[in-house]
């Protein structure tokens, strides 16, 4: 607790904490911040945890009331933590309906990267590849947080380090191949590279629809929207890229799709390794 000075009178400054319901990656949390960076709250002052799906604010209490109608513009659910309360008991979490939405999800993205996978192969595209590790990463990281409901802190936080680590290998493995292809350039399938992006897409939005009704937010299109739209940013561009190689001929537009693709998925598992780690020493 520290004490601010605002407009000549001393305010206090107190830590609150939020239970996060339906976000599922990295790239939620950082939604998360934004948001709450838009009400006038400093970058440092707001953290929002991939690990353990919990915001914390540094801000005087009056100011709670504007934060959190900043926070409802982004769909997901958010359960202030009163003092002494079990942190780990959430009734969304523990809501048999969903773990079951969960378990859809993951499926879904671990089941069509893995399809996606194979199909880079064989239509010889990194940008494909790059875009099924995506899913498989989002996939890997919902299963663990449907592992951890019932875990503590400190275990979800030591959960998420291992994952973020080994996530991110997958990433450089990702980036070191395409990085090979560039001295050694082979022109993927065009068609096969439009179809598995336009197939991740659906899959995309499929994989948001169990979650909705355990979101909150204005309406429905717009919780699809916030919740697809990075993803579909990716699977966009692998669909663009096909369309460049088959009009140019080359494997450039594929490898370019490769790299962007590669280093977000990158920055999300530092994402994640940066806020795990910054878990395990607030709980140790």
């Amino acid at each position: 607790m520290a004490n601010a000075n605002s407009t000549g009178s001393t305010t206090e400054i107190s830590s609150f904490r939020y239970r996060v319901s339906g976000m599922d990656c990295a790239k939620d949390a950082a939604q998360i911040e934004r948001a709450v960076q838009s009400a006038g709250v400093a970058p440092d002052a707001v953290k929002v945890s991939a690990a353990t799906h919990i915001m914390t604010l540094k801000v005087p209490e009056p100011r709670l009331p504007e934060i959190e109608k900043a926070v409802e513009t982004t769909g997901y659910g958010f359960d202030r933590i009163e003092s002494g309360e079990d942190i780990q008991q959430s009734a969304a979490h523990q809501d048999p309906a969903y773990r079951r939405a969960l378990w859809i999800v993951v499926i879904l993205n671990v089941g069509y990267g893995v399809i996606e996978m194979i199909g880079g192969f064989i239509a010889g595209s990194q940008a494909v590849k790059a875009d099924a590790l995506d899913f498989i990463g989002d996939g890997a990281i919902t299963f663990l947080g449907l592992l951890a409901i019932g875990w503590s802190l400190l275990w979800r936080a030591r959960s998420a380090l291992i994952q973020g680590i080994f996530l991110g290998l997958l990433g450089l493995g990702v980036f070191g191949t395409t990085l090979v292809r560039v001295f050694e350039p082979t022109t993927p399938d065009a068609g096969l590279m439009g179809l598995l992006g336009i197939v991740a897409l659906v899959i995309n939005i499929i994989s948001v629809l169990p979650l909705l009704r355990f979101r909150k937010g204005d309406a429905n299109m717009r919780a699809v929207w916030l919740f697809s739209r990075n993803d579909a940013i990716g699977n966009a561009a692998v669909v663009i890229a096909a369309g460049l190689v088959a009009w140019l001929g080359s494997a450039w537009p594929d490898l370019i799709v490769a790299f962007g693709i590669a280093g977000l998925f990158l920055h999300s598992s530092w994402a994640i390794i940066r806020d795990a780690r910054s878990d395990l020493k607030l709980r140790s």
